[in-house]
């Protein structure tokens, strides 16, 4: 029996977005909690407690992209054409929050509210442009003669713009949870008081978009509620309801390291679900990734380097956080 080489790279593709939206929900959740805090030295803490790590995060959007574009080519051209828009905003406000996180600790008192405004900006748009292009993949690319057939601003719908609010609330939460590891003080109650209507406004979002999906698609709606899916797929909802409780038990507790744990369980459970709801396509609703991919001899090239890469990428990752693990104070970080 042979390698499946399509099914091996979409499933490293698959890793290296989640350990993205893992790594960089976090990040850009710090810049969407930006307003919640007015306090200068608190923001500096808030920034200084992911200065070390946050250019490396993003290693695993590049690694995601490049993989896509070398194992599923059909994928990459068509998803580039229809969400051209939305993925190059993406850009732009990792740009400006790149730039806004550099300049903001070498601007003068007066002019750092500048930096501060960009750092906000460019975290709501990346991340509101990330869960569009969710809720479009969700929805559905129209490929005709492989290449995509729709227009240029099909992808501005409101179940998309819905999922790009949605994304929004998880990347605050994710960062909310972070900051009451990494933070202690009136920073970090303020952060754990900030976490109960985080969590129940993202409850309310993953149960208006497991109704609207399934809705609007039938194929999906087959996928979830038909015998013997439904009992293998029921665990999914019903994990996503523990772990809720489980947090809210632990945030009454005042834990410091649970609350994050466990909205990276929710992310993960909520990766799950999207992952059921397209298999085995990769263009949604009717590619799959074996009708996507290049030749064996370009995954099967590509594949090499990426089994050499990864653990390095993995071992510089873990080190990092190693190294600055621990509590943030105003006194430590990033000048």
């Amino acid at each position: 029996m042979g390698i499946d080489l399509p099914l091996i790279w979409f499933l490293i593709i698959v890793f290296g977005v989640m350990m993205y939206v893992v790594m960089d929900g976090f990040d850009l959740g710090i810049g969407l909690l930006f307003p919640l805090v007015k306090e200068e030295h608190e923001r500096d803490v808030m920034m200084n407690t992911v200065a070390p790590v946050w250019d490396g995060n993003e290693t695993w959007l590049v690694l995601g992209g490049a993989g896509l574009f070398g194992a599923f080519p059909l994928a990459y051209s068509v998803i580039l054409d229809a969400l051209t828009i939305p993925l190059t905003l993406m850009l732009f406000g990792l740009i400006f929050r790149g730039v806004a996180f550099e300049f903001r600790f070498k601007a003068s008192a007066e002019k750092r509210h500048i930096w501060d405004k960009s750092f906000i900006c460019g975290s709501v748009l990346a991340t509101f442009c990330q869960g569009v292009v969710l809720g479009a993949v969700i929805s559905g690319i129209p490929v005709v003669d492989r290449a995509y057939s729709g227009g240029t601003l099909d992808w501005l719908t409101p179940f998309n713009l819905f999922c790009g609010f949605g994304l929004i609330v998880a990347y605050a939460l994710l960062g909310c949870t972070w900051l009451i590891m990494k933070t202690e003080g009136a920073l970090q109650q303020n952060m754990h008081n900030s976490v109960k209507p985080l969590l129940f406004t993202l409850l309310a979002i993953l149960a208006v978009i497991s109704i609207w999906t399934p809705l609007t698609h039938g194929d999906i709606a087959a996928r979830w509620f038909t015998r013997p899916n439904l009992f293998w797929f029921l665990p999914v909802p019903l994990l996503v309801l523990l772990v809720s409780w489980w947090m809210l038990h632990a945030v009454n507790r005042q834990s410091h390291h649970a609350p994050f744990l466990l909205t990276l369980a929710l992310v993960f459970l909520g990766y799950t679900g999207l992952g059921i709801s397209i298999w085995p396509n990769i263009i949604p609703p009717s590619i799959s990734i074996w009708q996507a991919s290049s030749p064996p001899q370009s995954q099967g090239f590509m594949l090499v380097g990426a089994l050499f890469i990864i653990p390095v990428i993995l071992v510089y990752t873990f080190w990092s956080y190693y190294v600055f693990r621990g509590k943030v104070t105003p006194e430590q970080g990033y000048h």
